[in-house]
């Protein structure tokens, strides 16, 4: 049986650790050394993972004007800057076969009452059609609190169970929203929809440690609402796990009335703009959020692979912005940096 992460009880120790040492103490290992087949003549058998030369590491989408995936280019179709220094291209593939590590996140917040049935059943498909045995994928749900419902596996049918058990579990039974005069408060220390410690915790505590290709899938109408941590901090934590950060606008408009609307967007475009994903906006139409998985599907699949040694050999844990660049103009999906590895003692 799989033992559950309790994400309520971590939360506090590591939102305070974040918030009073900032990004050096969440410093994950950004640079991946070279993949075997790469680095062979310099390595001893049995020490893959202890190369002394730091390879940066990226996976991107290349798309046309049309937002088309382009395939079948090369490394000379590009060119690759940290810091605006130009870099010389180590390595790179036109596909990648590592691992995929994914982990779904899903909102049940009160907002997302009537889009989260179609959420399950769409989410489930997707990952039945993009899991390969040699995949992983992890399941959060997220509202007053955060919580793991499914740990890694690659068995569907335990995915789709765990999204099932994402509820929302607020009583709309009195009308409109809670806290507002149309219904019950929360009763619970961190009122809301934790949207952004969900974020950190997906990436401080599941992907940080995993290797190859890891995303994340955010099912949310993108409001924050009480979050320990601020949206920088979530962005730091994703790209400190090397993590592509999709979200998926899901919303009954509805919902929100006379109450202005919802506001989450443009904070989620900085997420996934920051990561090398994107927003797709959905709102509550079945067909769209199916439209929405088959793109991340195809974009995922249809990652390239490149990798440099930095011409700023320093592991101070400072952030370094990454420009990749195409010949032929061709738009570029990637991270926009990434946080060079703070050197440990041996």
């Amino acid at each position: 049986m799989l033992k559950s992460l309790s994400f309520p009880r971590l939360l506090p120790a590591l939102a305070v650790a974040a918030l009073c040492f900032g990004p050096v103490a969440t410093a994950q290992q950004s640079s991946q050394p070279a993949p075997p087949a790469q680095s062979q003549d310099n390595q001893k058998p049995g020490e893959t993972l202890k190369v002394n030369v730091n390879v940066v590491q990226l996976f991107f989408n290349v798309k046309d004007k049309h937002g088309a995936l382009i395939p079948n280019l090369t490394k000379d179709d590009f060119e690759i800057a940290e810091d605006s220094k130009p870099q010389t291209i180590k390595y790179f593939t036109a596909e990648s076969n590592l691992p995929l590590t994914l982990g779904i996140l899903i909102d049940s917040s009160g907002s997302q009452r009537n889009v989260i049935d179609m959420e399950k059943e769409v989410g489930g498909a997707f990952l039945k059609q993009i899991l390969t045995d040699k995949d992983e994928a992890y399941v959060i749900s997220f509202d007053i609190s955060v919580d793991l419902l499914q740990d890694f596996t690659r068995d569907t049918h335990r995915l789709q169970a765990a999204l099932n058990k994402a509820k929302v579990n607020v009583d709309f039974t009195s009308g409109g929203i809670p806290g507002m005069g149309g219904g019950p408060v929360p009763q619970h220390n961190s009122p809301g929809t934790l949207l952004y410690d969900a974020v950190y915790l997906s990436a401080h505590d599941m992907l940080s440690k995993e290797t190859g290709r890891k995303a994340m899938i955010l099912l949310t109408d993108g409001q924050d609402e009480g979050s320990r941590l601020k949206i920088q901090d979530a962005i730091e934590s994703a790209q400190k796990a090397d993590a592509i950060v999709y979200v998926l606008l899901c919303a009954d408009r509805g919902f929100y009335g006379g109450f202005g609307g919802y506001s989450g967007e443009s904070e989620m475009r900085k997420l996934t703009e920051q990561t090398g994903g994107r927003v797709i906006n959905v709102g509550n139409k079945f067909d769209k959020l199916r439209e929405a998985f088959d793109q991340i599907a195809n974009e995922l699949r249809s990652q390239y692979n490149i990798g440099y040694t930095p011409t700023n050999p320093n592991q101070d844990g400072t952030y370094r912005k990454i420009e990749i660049k195409n010949k032929q103009n061709y738009k570029i999906q990637a991270r926009a940096g990434y946080y060079a590895t703070r050197k440990q003692e041996e």
